[in-house]
């Protein structure tokens, strides 16, 4: 482990090589690390408090982030010098790691990394939408996951650079997560395990479904709940045709969520219906 003193900052220590079953410590008054091509194994991060956390074409095997808290987090970047031309951009690996009761960053940029068989247990995953080049495979996600994007493809632009036009995202069991706000893009669905009945339903012919309830709505005596409905309903459909084949994982709230319970429920069971009678029960 290497420091480095930048002028009118505070100490960074940059991490190279390898570190192996040990736990991992900064030296005093250092809060900023930046793993740059380094390996480590079974290294204990648990209870870290970092300001800033950078990795750059690193690997992480076993380690454990649990309880550890991030300022700014920034992982997979592109090679120093060289962020904004992309020449090269390594990716970072995190397998078979742990995040429970981690603390994300809000506004994570997660950039070329890619996470396998990674626990994230109660984390805060939350406002995530910089994660256009991640990869997660075989991944366990437990408690609260809100307002995060989960990418099948990465940027056009960034295609050459990371050679590959899809992002790996198969295997992830989401059944004991509550998914709230979070969007899947260009992913096979059925690859996953996602949580099921009551709150959650995996559907296919989105927009046949929508066409077959909107009589439904059209019933419902209150202008203002079938604007909501109505319009929840189209952006529903739009979704799925531009982003998963027609898919979607559906929920109450995507029948609109300033509906009233009663209505968001009943227009659910509805929509998950094969027939296009919506008038029986």
């Amino acid at each position: 482990m290497n420091s480095l003193l930048p002028g009118g900052r505070e100490e960074t220590s940059i991490v190279r090589g390898e570190l192996r079953d040990q736990r991992f410590q900064l030296p005093a008054g250092v809060s900023e690390v930046d793993f740059d091509r380094a390996r480590l194994t079974n290294v204990d991060f648990t209870g870290t408090r970092l300001r800033c956390f950078v990795a750059r074409g690193s690997a992480f095997d076993g380690c454990d982030f649990s309880g550890a808290g991030f300022e700014q987090l920034l992982m997979g970047i592109p090679d120093p010098g060289r962020e904004r031309e992309r020449l090269t951009w390594p990716q970072t690996v995190f397998r078979d790691c742990t995040f429970r009761r981690t603390r994300f960053a809000e506004q994570t940029f997660f950039g070329n990394v890619r996470f396998e068989r990674c626990v994230f247990d109660r984390s805060r995953l939350r406002q995530h939408t910089f994660t256009c080049e991640a990869e997660f495979v075989d991944c366990v996600f437990i408690g609260r996951v809100r307002d995060m994007n989960f990418w099948g493809r990465p940027d056009d632009h960034d295609r050459a650079v990371l050679g590959r036009h899809h992002n790996d995202f198969t295997g992830n069991d989401f059944t004991a997560a509550e998914l709230d706000g979070v969007s899947f893009r260009h992913i096979d669905l059925r690859a996953q395990r996602l949580p099921g009945l009551p709150g959650y339903a995996l559907l296919d012919r989105i927009a046949e479904r929508v066409s077959a309830v909107l009589p439904l709505v059209d019933g419902w005596p209150d202008d203002k709940h079938r604007q909501e409905a109505r319009f929840a309903l189209e952006f529903l459909a739009d979704s799925a045709h531009v982003r998963n084949d027609d898919q979607a994982l559906v929920t109450p709230a995507s029948m609109g969520r300033k509906l009233p319970p009663a209505l968001r429920e009943e227009l659910f069971a509805a929509f998950r219906r094969t027939s296009s009678d919506t008038s029986r029960g």
